[in-house]
């Protein structure tokens, strides 16, 4: 596997090509650094006539309050159309109005990829001007199954979930111990050296903290929101106590919810929610947290769990974002304290259990409980052994394999 194979993105630019045929403006949304702005500019390779705008950079905005319909004496080779991508324009106070009057007046003529650090999709809602006008799709560092391939199909994967290949597993493993030492990130793991991650990582959540959100929101407690951020890779595995942590930091509940939502906005972490639906006695209202940078989480089970984590975001998002169905991801628990670390959901029903053991071979009994309540697939996920086992649960049968095998096969296309 080469270097350059991994910076192609070949599995987003498939996605942009899907969304492309049916809207000329596309959102392209995602963590700093996670590669939007190479993705980006890969795109616009593909195209005989393209411009690209950065709103970071001076000449580019002395550009745009001199003619804002600068794109449109974009110089042509052909007369193919042309495209504009837009850079960090979210940074522009009236960004969307912008956008708007761009799209309905120049909709027939160009195309638009708009990229940005900041949270691109909280827009989407009620009343946003620019509703209807845009796909949006999400870019994420490197997991297993960008690094190492799949040619499973979506079809085939949601028909049978707990089918399993161990093709290329050894390639595969050692890309995954990779990734829980460097991150997925691409500058980091194409290092190939843990002293650059760290002193990639050492700088990463400031530059985040101190630039993009005390200068795109009104937050003044910067110091706050690190101490914050340097808390929760412990708190990795378990339901947040959003009181015990505002208790720490000595703010109200509301203050830390609002700085949690900030992290998320931002991509310094995700959440996921209880799923409360057929299951007796369920936990309401607990979310777990999780860091797009696991590679920083010390204790190993928390880790293997976030990794787990990325990688079933990462396939819920994009499957969502192309329209394959309505996915989510989940966790159950009851007040009995039995926990099945994800569930993912189609279409607002169950579709599939996960939990993430390090070396537990043996399924979790919350495990096949849940799944026997529930009459869905499941999976338990271990970095031991190198095989894999279909256990019979009753009329059920759960899946225990190598994460890095599984993983590596959810489906891009």
């Amino acid at each position: 596997m080469n270097n350059s194979r991994m910076e192609k993105r070949t599995p987003y630019r498939n996605i942009w090509l899907e969304l492309s045929r049916e809207k000329s403006m596309i959102f392209l949304a995602g963590p700093r650094q996670s590669g939007k702005t190479t993705l980006a500019k890969l795109i616009g390779g593909s195209f005989v006539n393209s411009l690209y705008f950065n709103w970071d950079i001076a000449e580019h905005r002395e550009n745009f309050f001199r003619n804002k319909d600068f794109f449109t004496h974009v110089v042509r080779k052909d007369a193919s159309t042309p495209l504009i991508i837009f850079d960090e324009i979210h940074k522009y106070r009236d960004w969307k109005n912008y956008l708007k009057g761009a799209y309905d007046q120049f909709q027939k003529e160009f195309k638009f990829l708009i990229s940005g650090s900041g949270r691109l999709d909280i827009y989407q809602k009620g009343g946003d001007s620019l509703a209807g006008r845009y796909y949006l799709f999400h870019l994420f560092p490197f997991t297993i199954s960008e690094l190492t391939g799949t040619k499973r199909t979506f079809e085939d994967f949601l028909n049978s979930p707990l089918t399993i290949s161990m093709k290329d597993s050894k390639v595969r493993a050692r890309v995954w111990q990779q990734m829980a030492i460097l991150s997925g990130f691409p500058e980091p793991y194409l290092s190939g050296r843990q002293a650059s991650y760290r002193r990639w990582s050492n700088t990463y959540a400031k530059q985040i903290v101190r630039e993009d959100i005390r200068d795109l929101t009104d937050i003044k407690a910067v110091q706050e929101i690190e101490i914050l951020y340097t808390l929760l890779p412990s708190k990795v595995g378990s339901p947040l106590s959003v009181n015990s942590l505002a208790e720490n930091l000595k703010v109200s509940y509301n203050t830390m919810r609002s700085w949690l939502d900030i992290l998320e906005r931002f991509y310094l972490a995700f959440s996921i929610p209880t799923w409360t639906g057929k299951i007796a006695r369920a936990i309401q209202k607990e979310k777990k947290y999780y860091l797009f940078d696991y590679a920083r989480i010390r204790d190993d089970a928390a880790k293997f769990e976030n990794m787990v984590a990325c990688e079933l975001w990462r396939a819920v998002t994009l499957w969502s974002d192309l329209g394959i169905g309505d996915f989510s991801l989940h966790f159950i628990k009851d007040k009995e304290k039995r926990e099945v670390d994800f569930l993912v959901v189609r279409d607002g029903k169950p579709f599939l259990l996960i939990e993430a053991k390090i070396s537990d071979t043996q399924p979790s009994k919350p495990l096949a409980a849940f799944q026997s309540r529930l009459n869905i697939p499941a999976v338990q996920l271990t970095i031991a052994g190198d095989g894999y086992r279909i256990i019979p649960n009753r009329t059920n049968k759960i899946l225990v394999a190598p994460a890095w095998q599984w993983l590596a096969e959810l489906p891009w296309e």
